[in-house]
């Protein structure tokens, strides 16, 4: 449920925001000012405990479940926001699901679900930002560095961030004279139970050096990221900012 408060101050729409990249770009957003709108599919627990975080700390936010890939759901997403907030102003897109296998291994069933969450999600997230969104607002969409790196395992889940990274260099150029910028991140290994779950201490170590930092990235760095995009950087627009440490 949410509450109808009309106010001008700017507004986030986080998806994937109840955990990982999604709640510190959330948390983040709202130390920077936004009012923010923390978006989950399912865990309601861990987005009530975001908004919980936010409001500790003198923010706003309130938590809406809405699958990313259901044009209804999203719609009611961005109704809330508006009814909320008055208005949206930055989306950061976040959610996103990755499942590994060799591409003759790939279970066909497995790729369906991962495309419709990543990119069907994609596109349907960003045709309500395109069609809703204040003049001088932000999407930020995310990618990943495993395009670059060209890890085996990842065909499915590259070709998936491939898709997003199209999508978001041509919607940039779609909204010319709206003042939107419309940008991906594409983090490279980052701690979250997303990239950590079903890898064995070895790989995890090998992957955290080879960035010339030599260690993981965390989601306070990405984070990082989200808040640039989201604020001073308006002369950013149409590109994919590599956050990865320098390994690609």
């Amino acid at each position: 449920m949410f509450e109808q408060q009309t106010t001008s101050r700017r507004a986030a729409v986080v998806t994937g925001g109840s955990r990982g990249i999604g709640r510190e770009s959330a948390e983040r957003l709202a130390a920077d000012g936004y009012a923010v709108v923390v978006n989950y599919a399912s865990n309601r627990a861990e987005a009530e405990a975001t908004v919980s975080a936010i409001t500790a700390t003198g923010g706003r936010a309130i938590a809406f479940r809405a699958d990313v890939a259901d044009e209804i759901e999203i719609a009611a997403l961005f109704d809330a926001a508006e009814k909320t907030f008055g208005g949206v102003d930055s989306v950061v897109h976040a959610a996103g699901v990755m499942t590994l296998a060799p591409l003759a291994e790939f279970d066909l069933d497995a790729l369906d679900r991962m495309h419709r969450t990543n990119i069907r999600g994609t596109f349907v997230v960003n045709q309500q930002a395109a069609r809703r969104l204040r003049d001088g607002g932000s999407i930020i969409n995310f990618s990943s560095s495993v395009i670059a790196l060209a890890l085996p395992g990842y065909s499915a889940y590259a070709a998936a961030k491939g898709a997003v990274e199209a999508m978001t260099m041509v919607l940039a150029r779609e909204l010319r004279g709206r003042d939107i910028t419309v940008n991906a991140v594409a983090p490279g290994p980052t701690a979250t139970l997303l990239f950590l779950e079903g890898k064995d201490e070895q790989t995890i170590a090998e992957m955290a050096g080879r960035p010339p930092l030599e260690r993981l990235g965390t989601p306070q760095d990405i984070a990082e990221v989200v808040s640039f995009l989201a604020g001073p950087a308006r002369w950013v627009n149409g590109q994919v900012l590599r956050a990865n440490g320098g390994i690609a």
